[in-house]
């Protein structure tokens, strides 16, 4: 049955829902929001409430993180029924100018923080990095996300992994600036059709190039592609995996030590939605002198940080503290010196709460690559 064809009961499984509430329960929005994932389930199932639904705030304040999906024993996705509602409301054109605004920027450029196309490679400036070309072989074709590419925090992830990648002799190549938005956050949003026509481009595209494996720098496109990209050619998988092969292969050799108390933030895009939680824990524990600490909410319990679903764009009406406050304090608890995440969404929502928190002179929040690039041997 055709997506067009089929009733919003149907293309969500609202039927298959036992209303048992552990969504509802999971959800880690719902102590600072007024979200009730398994209300909203029960409601959808009268079409005629759909517009209804559709204008109430709540359905913004969801993070898309995967909990309610993981925790749901029919092995739903309560999530898409508040996407759902969004594409309701997306459709109609009632939404807040830095929704639309990014959505635009997304179609107009390729990336959704209203920069440049031209400027996506200016990271690369300096360094040694071999540009794919379609048809050419290549081990590793790196994909790089849109806030990587753009964001100055975040482009050290890009350019480090360059350096150490370079000095392991590991053969890779990176995409031109004719790479664009993966859809990660388009599809959360609920701009449908804006998505499907990404993943069409966009599978044509790399599909054009002859390569081993996508690699990402991002958990949000590593399991966008995962996702709905089926007709990708090559299997993607997220950097942390392939540093971890070379970990094993004895190809990472760092210079110095780092005698701090790391405690890793597990992104819900990376762990809950794609099942990486022991890659990223190995590359620390092998930085010299590194102690690993782990939250008591952590892997499949992991606090979201509220920075995925379209959240960097979308303010919660809630005053309540931010999810990314609470964890910084439990780091703060845990005595760490520094929180380390493997996203460049987390990275940025839990420096903001840090500062916030006033605690910058005792901790500092860093990208794994950030630190590996520190140790890479000269």
């Amino acid at each position: 049955m055709s997506s067009e064809s089929q009733t919003f009961t149907e293309k969500y499984d609202l039927l298959g829902c036992i209303q048992c509430g552990r969504c509802t329960g999971g959800c880690p929005v719902t102590v600072r929001a007024d979200l009730n994932v398994r209300q909203f389930v029960n409601n959808a199932y009268d079409e005629d409430k759909l517009e209804e639904l559709s204008r109430l705030a709540e359905i913004w304040d969801c993070t898309a993180c995967h909990t309610c999906a993981v925790r749901c024993p029919k092995g739903l996705k309560p999530l898409e029924v508040l996407i759902g509602l969004r594409t309701i409301i997306v459709e109609s054109g009632k939404v807040e100018p830095t929704v639309r605004d990014a959505l635009q920027s997304v179609l107009l450029e390729g990336n959704p923080w209203e920069k440049s196309r031209a400027m996506r490679t200016d990271w690369m400036e300096g360094l040694d990095v071999k540009i794919a070309e379609p048809g050419e072989p290549v081990e590793n074709l790196f994909f790089v996300c849109c806030t990587i590419a753009y964001d100055p925090r975040v482009q050290a992830v890009a350019r480090n992994i360059v350096r150490l990648l370079n000095k392991a002799g590991v053969d890779f190549a990176f995409l031109p600036e004719e790479e664009s938005c993966c859809g990660s956050e388009v599809f959360t949003i609920g701009e449908e059709g804006l998505f499907e026509m990404l993943v069409e481009d966009n599978t044509e595209y790399l599909n054009e190039f002859k390569a081993e494996r996508i690699v990402t720098l991002s958990p949000h496109c590593f399991t966008t592609y995962k996702t709905h990209y089926p007709d990708l050619k090559n299997p993607v998988i997220h950097y942390t995996q392939l540093l971890d092969e070379l970990l094993e292969e004895g190809k990472l050799v760092w210079k110095g030590e780092l005698q701090k108390k790391i405690v890793f933030h597990d992104p819900c895009y990376l762990g809950k939605q794609g099942g990486i939680y022991d890659e990223p824990r190995r590359l620390l524990k092998n930085i010299p002198g590194v102690e690993l600490l782990e939250f008591d909410r952590s892997r499949e319990r992991s606090l979201c940080c509220e920075g995925g679903g379209g959240k960097m764009w979308v303010e919660s009406t809630s005053t309540k503290e931010r999810l990314a406050d609470v964890r910084i304090r439990d780091a703060k608890e845990l005595d760490a010196d520094i929180v380390a995440a493997a996203c460049p969404f987390c990275v940025l929502t839990l420096e903001d709460a840090m500062k916030n928190l006033g605690y910058e002179e005792e901790m500092r929040v860093a990208e794994i690559m950030e630190l590996l690039g520190e140790f890479v041997e000269a």
